[in-house]
């Protein structure tokens, strides 16, 4: 879970469940007549008269509570603390849950993989240049006061966002020309020539706020007032870096919309905080909440045997999980002198045993992550297609320093190790890398062509990883590399890692089935130096950012899994991270007073806004 963060998530308003080459004019089709949703090749499951989401409960019971602990982050939240109540910008971190008290132009289907349906407004137009919308906003939203959510509002949050909000969201906007209300319900937004194919998602998927209760308050400065929403819920009590709750509306103006059928069926939320892992888990067991996500596979293996578990009150619920795997790894900061080659980055990654650590400490349940896109048709496997060779040869003539001969052969993937912990073939691969890098052995110490010794720290924020961590420490001793860990507060650590202060950081991040302008701020070398992108290795490539831009202007599903493809084969090939793994399926620890679809749709789990409180299972357990 450290250093989770969802790419997509950044821009969360409740309706979304949890973005320099450029073409001509708009080279994607748009339709062009009033619609009642948006996709990114104009494809919709849905028609405009749907009754509810296929993968949602329409006669979901509505109450009780849902009490858990942040698992994913955006903007400038934190896992295990927070001091503001305004996640959308740089300063601070940001409570949990804040998503909820905001609407959005549009909700996100999770049996899609890039659709929206309209929640705020009734209908999309897009112009027949493509370089402008009209969104028409129903009559009757409304903020949690009373009063009417206008196509102000809507212009004033857009631009807020993209003028004074978290940089990973702001880069995500920076096509965004002006939005203009033309009306009281119809809002016009303007782009670039070239903007990123998934913009118009982006925008309308961005939480709305009102331009009224923002005036003569510092949008940038962090906030323990509550900031007025239009969402499914408001914020309740708070214990600042404690807990905080939110309660459900009950006069919420959308609730009966077909958007919102069967979802929002809690009436509280409750979000607890914890500096200790297993801390969080005891207060688990005790009942302190009742919704744990399981990411530690020695707790999953041996920690459910406690009386509420044994006599049936806490269950453990597995469920398959087909959505794009998360990308979670230990980050290189290309940034500092001793990871400038991708030799040596290599040569770090050959120490770490795989295989040793999902059998000794994760009980064979992990799989190796080996890709960018991991378990997606964007994965690059084999060698390049003729859709890929026709976007890597130019660069290859183009830009030949930044373009390995790997590339053009087999998808790069991490070796196998051979489960011993110290893999002899593998360390000598990596010793034998070193030198081709330049680098000379000392004694016991491994030197860079400088002379300056090959040392570098592994910054974490969870002891949790000093059990994964210390055994690929002493392999890197072996081979000669001193390498240290430190652990430091939540506030520390997100301190040095939106300012890049850092040589080596666990990151978990979430990509989606059609990424967008969150590869711009991932990838592209504009994002590397501004603090607080998503940009943490520090990549600056040519090559990258020209196929970061094939794929966020792709005018078809094809042309974006070759984007993807040939993207993800130059990544790999950079050693940019030392992948880590992923669970093939949700591990879930319950109190069982909840009830849930049977299967998650294909994009997302869902929780908590499509599962619901069962009142006789909570009765039987003595939880009501």
């Amino acid at each position: 879970m450290s250093g989770a963060l969802n790419r997509r998530g950044i821009i969360l308003g409740a309706g979304v469940l949890a973005t320099s080459a450029a073409l001509p004019r708009f080279a994607h089709a748009a339709p062009t007549g009033p619609r009642h949703g948006l996709s990114s090749f104009g494809e919709l499951k849905y028609g405009p008269d749907f009754a509810n989401f296929d993968y949602v409960n329409p006669m979901a019971p509505r109450g009780g509570r849902f009490s858990t602990q942040l698992v994913q982050t955006f903007g400038n939240q934190a896992f295990d603390t927070f001091d503001t109540l305004n996640p959308y910008v740089f300063r601070g971190n940001g409570a949990a849950g804040l998503n909820f008290t905001f609407d959005s132009l549009m909700v996100r289907a999770l049996d899609e993989p890039d659709a929206l349906y309209g929640l705020i407004a009734r209908t999309v137009e897009t112009s027949e240049d493509g370089l402008s919308q009209r969104f028409r906003l129903r009559p009757q939203a409304h903020f949690h006061d009373g009063s009417k959510l206008t196509a102000r509002d809507v212009a004033f949050s857009l631009k807020i966002l993209r003028d004074k909000g978290h940089p990973a969201i702001a880069q995500e906007l920076l096509d965004l020309e002006d939005t203009t209300s033309e009306a009281d319900d119809v809002v016009l937004v303007r782009y670039k020539p070239g903007y990123a194919r998934d913009l118009p998602q982006t925008v309308a998927g961005l939480p709305i706020f009102s331009e009224t209760w923002w005036k003569g308050r510092d949008f940038e400065a962090s906030t323990l007032e509550a900031p007025l929403g239009s969402g499914p819920y408001r914020v309740g009590r708070m214990d600042v870096g404690r807990f905080i709750e939110l309660e459900r509306v009950p006069d919420y103006w959308a609730a009966e919309l077909a958007v919102n059928v069967g979802r929002n069926n809690f009436a509280a939320l409750r979000y607890e905080y914890f500096r200790d892992r297993q801390a969080a888990f005891e207060a688990f067991k005790s009942g302190a909440f009742t919704y744990r996500e399981e990411f530690t596979s020695s707790i999953w293996a041996n920690g459910y045997d406690f009386p509420a578990a044994r006599e049936g009150r806490v269950k453990r619920v597995t469920l398959p999980n087909n959505a794009p795997a998360s990308i979670q790894g230990w980050w290189f900061n290309t940034r500092r002198d001793v990871f400038k080659d991708p030799r040596v980055r290599e040569a770090i990654g050959l120490c770490f045993d795989f295989a040793w650590t999902n059998r000794n400490q994760m009980y064979d349940t992990y799989v190796r992550t080996e890709s960018f896109f991991e378990r997606s048709d964007l994965k690059a496997t084999g060698k390049p297609g003729p859709a890929e060779l026709a976007l890597l040869e130019p660069l290859r003539d183009a830009h030949p320093q930044h373009l390995p001969a790997e590339v053009f052969g087999d998808a790069w993937v991490p070796p196998s190790t051979d489960g011993s912990g110290q893999d002899r073939a593998l360390l000598s691969r990596a010793n034998a890398l070193l030198r081709e890098a330049g680098c000379t052995r000392d004694g016991s110490v491994f030197k860079l062509p400088s002379g300056a010794p090959i040392a570098f720290e592994f910054l974490d924020n969870d002891p949790i990883w000093e059990a994964r961590t210390q055994p690929f420490i002493r392999n890197l001793a072996r081979l000669g590399i001193r390498a240290s860990q430190r652990i430091v507060d939540a506030s520390q650590y997100q301190l040095r890692v939106r300012d890049f202060d850092f040589d080596i950081v666990v990151r978990n991040a979430s990509q989606g089935a059609t990424p967008g302008p969150e590869l711009r701020t991932s990838f592209g070398s504009s994002a590397a130096a501004i603090p607080g992108t998503n940009n943490i290795a520090g990549i600056s490539s040519p090559v990258v950012d020209a196929l970061v831009e094939k794929a966020v202007t792709a005018a078809s599903r094809a042309e974006l899994e070759a984007a993807c493809r040939a993207l993800d084969r130059v990544l790999r090939a950079g050693r940019y991270w030392i992948p880590m793994w992923y669970a093939p399926s949700y591990r879930l620890g319950t109190w069982d007073v909840f009830g849930h679809p049977a299967t998650p749709p294909a994009y997302g789990l869902g929780t908590p806004d499509l599962w619901w409180y069962d009142a006789q299972k909570a009765r039987q357990i003595g939880r009501d």
